[in-house]
């Protein structure tokens, strides 16, 4: 499969890849924030040879140092065939090439049981990011795992 990466995030695109996954991102409310956050966010996209958007990452840039990944997701069909690898790859360079020295993610902390979160932790700590700390920003129900990569 070949593939395009884009420097944009649609949202109605997030909207329908949110929709393959629903064991990460099952809560409509949290993904109405994804969704409009892609009209803010710096967001970049994998293209397939058909025109089919399959992953989306989206950057929250906190300081011109550091950058968030707010928000990464592959439609399910896609899974396991590199495209969350080549997001991350074209954030790092894209971070890289404009000085920034930090990446960080949050997502479901290693405490709470959920398989799918498990395989995301995985996933991130495969591709160098270290585990900071684990906090109850989304509630004693949801702890929350930062991770980061310095650059």
């Amino acid at each position: 499969m070949q593939f395009t990466l884009t420097n944009h995030a649609c949202p109605d695109t997030v909207a329908r890849i949110l929709e393959t996954v629903p064991g990460w991102f099952g809560r409509p409310e949290s993904n109405r924030e994804y969704i409009d956050a892609a009209n803010t966010l710096r967001g970049i996209s994998v293209i397939t040879t058909h025109g089919i958007t399959v992953g989306v990452l989206l950057i929250e840039e906190h300081f011109p140092h550091s950058w968030e990944v707010h928000l990464m997701a592959v439609d399910a069909a896609f899974h396991g065939r590199g495209i969350g690898t080549a997001l991350m790859k074209a954030t790092e360079d894209l971070a890289r090439e404009l000085g920034v020295k930090l990446l960080q993610v949050k997502t479901l902390g290693a405490s709470h049981p959920d398989t799918y979160y498990a395989k995301t932790r995985r996933f991130y700590e495969g591709y160098g990011f270290i585990p900071l700390e684990e906090h109850d920003l989304w509630g004693e129900d949801t702890p929350c795992l930062v991770l980061v990569k310095p650059l």
